[in-house]
């Protein structure tokens, strides 16, 4: 019965953007104090933030409701794209680091609307 429900972690969104906010956790932990306290915490906030609206919203009962948390976590892919840019000038990640993490970004708004689409169909309320 229970293989009829929608469960979170069947959300492609929401396993590419927990995947990478663990991702960019592991990176951001080796930085120095200062790269941390300034460009790692705001980095990962936004980052984490990305997974944390897809679950709040799924977790949400009204349509309405359910897609605005899609679209606050829209919102923090081009935050989280905005730090990588700047970890990457900045020197605190390499190019392969910079490249892994940019593609999974830049898979997330794709799914997200994908989610919002599906929100939009299925649900009546």
């Amino acid at each position: 019965m229970d293989d009829k429900f929608l469960k979170l972690n069947d959300i492609g969104a929401y396993k590419i953007a927990f995947n990478l906010s663990n991702y960019v956790w592991n990176v951001v932990v080796k930085w120095d104090f200062f790269a941390k306290d300034t460009v790692g915490k705001q980095w990962v906030r936004a980052v984490d933030s990305n997974s944390s609206n897809i679950a709040e919203g799924f977790g949400r009962y009204s349509k309405k409701d359910k897609i605005k948390f899609y679209r606050y976590s829209f919102g923090s892919v081009k935050e989280s794209m905005d730090w990588a840019q700047k970890a990457k000038t900045r020197n605190l990640i390499n190019e392969e680091q910079y490249q892994y993490i940019m593609g999974e970004l830049n898979k997330l708004p794709r799914e997200i609307n994908g989610l919002i689409k599906f929100t939009n169909e299925k649900l009546a309320v």
